[in-house]
């Protein structure tokens, strides 16, 4: 089966971090732009960025900028999002999405995603 299954997600205090995965089953990544994105409860899903695997181009959010790494295996079958000096309002549901030849540009949030993750859950307590 295809899909995208991320993990990584947790209960972490104000401070920490966490390295979430974005893996793909059934295919690999090298023709495809992944899509970060999160839900916080009672929000509209927000962009994190983008990064084309198989040039690793990359787009973030300026307000990403900073805390926010992504970056790949070497066999392009999973993506990484870093998060350090997590904020409690950094909680949210984590996504990840893959679109077949995506561009990664300041509208990644608006390509046409072929895949999503079912999500990732991370909480961070003050």
């Amino acid at each position: 089966e295809v899909q995208l299954v991320e993990s990584g997600g947790g209960l972490v205090q104000a401070g920490g971090s966490l390295r979430l995965s974005c893996a793909a089953s059934g295919f690999t990544l090298d023709n495809y732009a992944i899509g970060w994105f999160r839900q916080a409860p009672g929000k509209e899903r927000e962009g994190v960025l983008c990064i084309s695997v198989s040039d690793g181009r990359t787009y973030y959010e300026d307000s990403k900028k900073g805390r926010f790494d992504v970056s790949t295996d070497n066999d392009k079958t999973t993506v990484f999002l870093q998060v350090r000096s997590l904020k409690p309002e950094d909680t949210a549901v984590y996504y990840c999405a893959a679109v077949k030849r995506g561009i990664c540009s300041s509208t990644y949030y608006y390509l046409p995603y072929d895949y999503w993750g079912q999500g990732t859950q991370v909480t961070v307590s003050s």
